[in-house]
């Protein structure tokens, strides 16, 4: 099980532990308020701020440039580019971000950056720093307060443990639950002020195609522009928000000297990468001209979950079924962990009875990374099909692995879905990191990208349907009697597609527990 699958397990027994100790306290958790600090403005000079003021000479003042970051292999490119490109700022609020080669690559260029006087300003949930790679869980706090002793470099932790061994944090979790499981979901890179990237993407290999036990079939879209701006202001809520401990108050022992000391043997190991080869080492400036071809001008507005003094402002959920509500021809909706409620069934019943055209994309059992999640979802597939929607799910083997999923030399034993994406009317797009489940609904932190562009929106449904086709996908629908069949370019099936029995076992196993800890 690779460490994504695990995380997402670790929520979830952290919830069910939650759960099971329901009513133990009602101390709340102490917070701790630093001192504000805003986003830089948008950077006068440099490669983004002379590509800012080229597109839109192009286009319109308010607007900003989009491009889809399709493949996993871009999402890992233009983040490079971006950070290489950065003169002024870069704020990065990440889940997880890995130790691993697109990881340590990724934050090695972070690093370049802040040694050429870029202020550096992370955020980054406190769950995922109790996982590694390989063996038993460990707290990873080393790397945090080494990066963090850099004087350009600072590092926040969301909802932090306030003590830092595995045990304690067992004990704080059991106390204090309901607030220790509200967890931070957010994926945002937002240098100089005026790009961002805003999606689904996670910093770790199967993310950008180079895991060799499965790679995620995800979604990012860059914005140059205004859109940076709004990002940015996302950001600075977070980052001034009692929510984060600034990780100078967790002592975690680290200096700059130990940054300095690793440098050597960080660039040894990445440079001798395998799957790295394809990626630049040092900072490549001129990438990004190279890489933003394709953009299109469009309007945009940032979705998003708040922090406040009292808790978390989850106004995800609402806006989502708002602008799905509104379609008036097409609902195109992608989405990797499905788990509606009869009020969302009722809206998209509703949609098709006036002849709205309702298409959704989720995760089959063989290609879920968290059977948990199946055994939530499956109870929805006739409810779905009955309220008129066309229903698909992705293959474990889809045609696109070899050229959107694995990045070269990579070929991973199966995809994943982690995709959250929503065209309406073909001219509305939104891309984010919410899933349609009830951890992300009321639980998680998420945010996304409202884009209002007739040609961005053609372009993401058009990947969004390539991947409905019977090649990449089964489809689901029910007989007469109710029977449910999944049928793809090949063969049709009365039995959900799953890898082996161990993934039947689970899917039936995690139905003991409450579908909202998912």
């Amino acid at each position: 099980m690779r460490r994504a699958a695990r995380l997402r397990r670790a929520a979830v027994l952290l919830a069910a532990a939650g759960w099971l100790a329901a009513g133990c306290t009602s101390t709340p958790v102490v917070r701790h308020a630093s001192p504000p600090v805003a986003a830089k403005p948008p950077a006068p000079a440099g490669p983004l701020a002379d590509l800012d003021r080229a597109l839109r000479a192009h286009g319109h003042e308010d607007e900003s440039a989009f491009q889809l970051l399709n493949t996993n292999a871009d999402g890992l490119r233009l983040r490079l580019a971006l950070v290489d490109a950065a003169q002024s700022s870069l704020d990065l609020q990440y889940y997880f971000w890995w130790d691993d080669d697109s990881g340590g690559l990724l934050m090695k260029h972070v690093v370049d950056a802040a040694n050429r006087g870029v202020r550096v300003r992370v955020i980054l949930d406190d769950l995922t720093t109790v996982l590694r790679e390989q063996g038993p869980p460990k707290v990873r706090d080393w790397a945090a307060g080494a990066l963090n002793a850099h004087p350009n470099i600072e590092i926040r932790l969301f909802n932090a443990w306030q003590e830092r061994s595995l045990l304690a944090r067992g004990t704080e979790f059991i106390a204090h639950a309901d607030q220790m499981n509200q967890r931070m979901h957010n994926k945002l890179m937002v240098a100089d002020n005026r790009a961002a990237i805003v999606g689904g993407r996670n910093i770790g290999d199967e993310y950008f195609g180079l895991a060799a036990e499965f790679n995620f079939r995800d979604l990012d879209v860059l914005g140059i522009g205004p859109v940076a701006v709004q990002a940015s202001a996302v950001f600075d809520r977070f980052w001034n928000s009692s929510w984060v401990t600034p990780v100078d108050e967790l002592n975690l022992g680290a200096t700059r000297k130990d940054l300095a000391a690793a440098a050597p043997r960080v660039r040894q190991e990445l440079a001798a990468a395998p799957a790295l080869q394809a990626f630049p080492l040092d900072p490549d400036r001129a990438a990004l001209a190279r890489l933003v071809a394709a953009s299109h001008p469009g309007s945009s507005r940032i979705l998003t979950d708040l922090p406040a003094e009292d808790g978390l402002r989850h106004r995800m959920a609402p806006a989502i079924r708002a602008l799905i509500a509104g379609a008036q021809r097409e609902v195109l909706i992608t989405n990797a962990y499905l788990i509606p409620d009869g009020a969302l069934i009722q809206i998209l019943r509703e949609l098709t009875q006036r002849g709205v055209v309702v298409r959704i994309l989720t995760n089959s059992l063989a290609s879920q990374d968290v059977a948990a999640v199946n055994s939530h979802y499956k109870q929805w597939r006739a409810p779905l099909l009955a309220a008129g929607v066309e229903l698909y799910e992705m293959r474990a083997d889809p045609a696109i692995q070899a050229t959107v999923v694995d990045t070269p030399p990579v070929r991973s034993k199966f995809t994943g879905l982690h995709s959250k994406a929503l065209v309406i009317d073909r001219h509305t797009a939104f891309i984010g990191s919410m899933n349609l489940d009830p951890r992300s609904s009321s639980l998680n932190t998420e945010m996304g990208v409202l884009i209002q562009s007739g040609a961005a929106a053609a372009e993401l449904a058009a990947v969004m349907e390539l991947e409905m086709q019977p090649q990449n996908s089964w489809r689901v629908q029910a007989d007469a009697k109710g029977h449910l069949s999944w049928s793809d370019a090949t063969e049709t099936v009365t039995r959900q597609p799953a890898r082996g029995f161990a993934q039947r076992f689970a899917d039936a196993f995690f139905m003991l527990f409450p579908a909202d800890l998912y």
